[in-house]
């Protein structure tokens, strides 16, 4: 099981508020109509990185492969960002994404099931280090609450 199935969960926690009807204007990133318009799920998770891995990582994401960016576009994932912090003597991966569709369940089977991020899972994977909770439901990554957001 991936840390998507943990966005899963999230999103069944957050959707009440997260997917209500906005009046705000389609840009040409966003390719939904205005009648479907919808404030994107907000998704922030963490994992730890392994000492060992912290250049790996990093190159590897410097040269991301085209095929996992499509991949994520298709997949209706925005606004994606990963942040790297060394804390006391432990290092940490936090990220961000915004999801603009309208099945996040099926979408997130989609981008598991892309020959592509498969492999590119295999280079990342074995990087990342996960904390205990996402540990102890076979994840890597663990979501973490949204507690502030302004525009």
């Amino acid at each position: 099981m991936r840390y998507y199935a943990s966005c899963v969960l999230l999103f069944a926690a957050l959707s009440f508020y997260s997917c209500r009807e906005t009046g705000a204007a389609a840009t040409d990133q966003d390719t939904r109509t205005e009648a479907t318009k919808k404030e994107p799920l907000r998704i922030g998770m963490v994992t730890g990185l392994k000492p060992e891995k912290i250049a790996y990582y990093k190159e590897l994401h410097a040269n991301t492969w085209e095929g996992v960016l499509k991949k994520i576009k298709e997949c209706n994932i925005r606004n994606y960002s990963i942040y790297f912090k060394k804390i006391e003597d432990k290092y940490y991966l936090f990220s961000y994404y915004e999801y603009i569709g309208d099945n996040y369940e099926l979408d997130m089977k989609k981008m598991a099931s892309d020959a592509v991020t498969q492999r590119w899972w295999k280079e990342t994977d074995p990087c990342q280090q996960p904390l205990s909770d996402a540990a102890a439901a076979g994840e890597i990554w663990s979501p973490m609450d949204e507690v502030f957001h302004t525009e």
